[in-house]
């Protein structure tokens, strides 16, 4: 997709969320089940079902996919369209490139073993290697584009209101 083709695309939606603010709120969904045997969660993606379970660092045996390994996946997923996106809308030609993104667990906190370790990642780095020949001053702004408008990396620096519910399920009848 070149710049005239991006922007034929997203104009009408620009202006129909300029017009109709609301219209631009979309909720995203994810949704698990907890069916399978042992200590694990599948989870329905666009593309599959996969499941999910403990990380080696916590007892799993590496088989299963780890749920820190998929949001850093998220991470990269989305920074990575978003820089392509920017690009393109500035007319910065990306030949290629890699995105690389890693983050610090201290798993005595997700295992109990350290109340003052905390559950989580503490740091989380992103980088890029871009094949460009764009100039120094491009590349700041190609930079600064990604982190504004990459959704998963906001989301990440902002830390939104996050909640959680348990409910019970009624006992199934005989």
């Amino acid at each position: 997709m070149d710049k005239a083709a991006l922007a034929e695309t997203q104009g009408p939606l620009k202006q129909q969320y300029r017009d109709d603010p609301e219209s631009a709120v979309v909720v995203l969904k994810a949704d698990g089940d907890l069916d399978g045997s042992g200590i694990a969660c599948r989870v329905q993606t666009a593309q599959a079902m996969v499941e999910a379970g403990l990380h080696p660092a916590t007892g799993g045996t590496g088989e299963l996919l780890c749920s820190g390994d998929m949001l850093l996946e998220a991470l990269v997923a989305c920074s990575g369209v978003t820089l392509r996106a920017v690009a393109t809308s500035m007319g910065v030609e990306v030949r290629g490139g890699t995105i690389h993104a890693e983050g610090d667990l201290d798993f005595r906190g997700t295992l109990g073993v350290a109340k003052d370790a905390p559950v989580g990642f503490k740091d989380i780095r992103l980088s890029f290697d871009l094949d460009t020949d764009a100039d120094d001053d491009t590349l700041a702004t190609l930079h600064k584009l990604t982190e504004r408008y990459c959704v998963v990396y906001q989301t990440l620096v902002r830390s939104p209101e996050v909640s959680l519910t348990l409910d019970k399920r009624a006992a199934a009848q005989a």
